[in-house]
């Protein structure tokens, strides 16, 4: 409902389609921003709904590495074994997905073929990006963590929220789901979720009633800046509220590559998922994927 509210406000603004600047910073920078008055003004309420979740989320990690008396919860060290480890985890994941991705592109949507087919040919550049995990220590803990974690494992109360489902991922076998990670992987599929929620609107909710047709891809990048601002206010709440923890990456530098790296790996997942299961639905992690290994600006 609030991101339908918010597409009302893009189309009032109409006249301004072609002159939405996209804020140039990764999502870890664009968190230490202030939120410009005209982001304040188009996000409006959200910006508070986000940074409630944030600040949630930091409560419900900080709680979770609390409990360094029972071996089964008490955090441990990233070692240079658990991040090679983290990186053939996502490299195998990586090779699995694509291997679907090639065979299914001649049965895909015509509207999605093609960035099938340019994700396709960016494996290489996937594989470049998860090795980052190993190319430095990573000075965080790792903890046990929610595991499943998005908007839908939140109960709105009116007031406030309650996180819920702590099973982890069911598709898992249980051995795995109690595996300690960094909570990062947490911040990243709520990231991950906010980017689905305000595209499904856009796809749903809003074309041919708010937004026509012909107007969807003009309105587009307005779906991307109303993800990039509320993934910023959420990311500021928990960074604030977890402070110098020590489950939290001690530099920006670190947090980037960790919180990107999780956020590729649950866009690739989603990738497969989709795949299998909603094959509409392969332009939302294709976009993700591309977003995260070609940022704006790149070539």
């Amino acid at each position: 409902d609030e991101v339908e509210r918010y597409f009302d406000r893009v189309v009032v603004r109409r006249a301004e389609w072609d002159t939405l600047a996209l804020p140039e910073s990764d999502l870890v920078a664009l968190a230490s921003e202030l939120p410009t008055p005209f982001a304040e003004e188009m996000v409006c309420s959200y910006f508070e709904t986000a940074r409630t979740i944030g600040q949630w989320t930091a409560e419900l990690h900080l709680a979770l590495a609390s409990l360094d008396d029972d071996p089964a919860f008490a955090p441990e060290p990233f070692t240079t074994l658990y991040q090679r480890s983290l990186y053939q985890s996502m490299r195998n994941l990586t090779n699995r997905v694509f291997h679907v991705l090639r065979e299914r592109i001649p049965t895909l949507p015509d509207a999605v073929r093609g960035r099938a087919e340019e994700v396709a040919a960016l494996e290489p550049e996937v594989h470049r990006a998860f090795r980052g995990v190993t190319e430095r220590k990573l000075t965080a803990l790792r903890t046990r963590y929610h595991g499943d974690y998005h908007l839908g494992q939140l109960l709105y109360t009116g007031r406030d929220y309650v996180i819920i489902d702590f099973e982890g991922e069911p598709a898992r076998p249980i051995s795995e789901r109690r595996i300690k990670r960094s909570p990062l992987r947490d911040v990243a599929g709520m990231l991950r979720s906010f980017h689905y929620a305000v595209e499904y609107v856009l796809a749903t909710r809003v074309t041919g009633a708010t937004v026509r047709e012909d107007d969807v891809g003009a309105v587009t990048p307005w779906a991307q800046y109303w993800f990039r601002w509320a993934s910023a206010s959420f990311l500021a709440a928990y960074f604030e509220r977890v402070g110098d923890a020590p489950f939290v990456p001690k530099t920006a530098d670190e947090r980037k590559l960790l919180l990107e790296a999780y956020l590729l790996e649950k866009a690739v997942y989603e990738l497969g998922y989709e795949l299998n299961n909603r094959p509409d639905w392969v332009g939302v992690p294709l976009d993700g994927i591309v977003a995260l290994v070609r940022p704006a600006g790149t070539a």
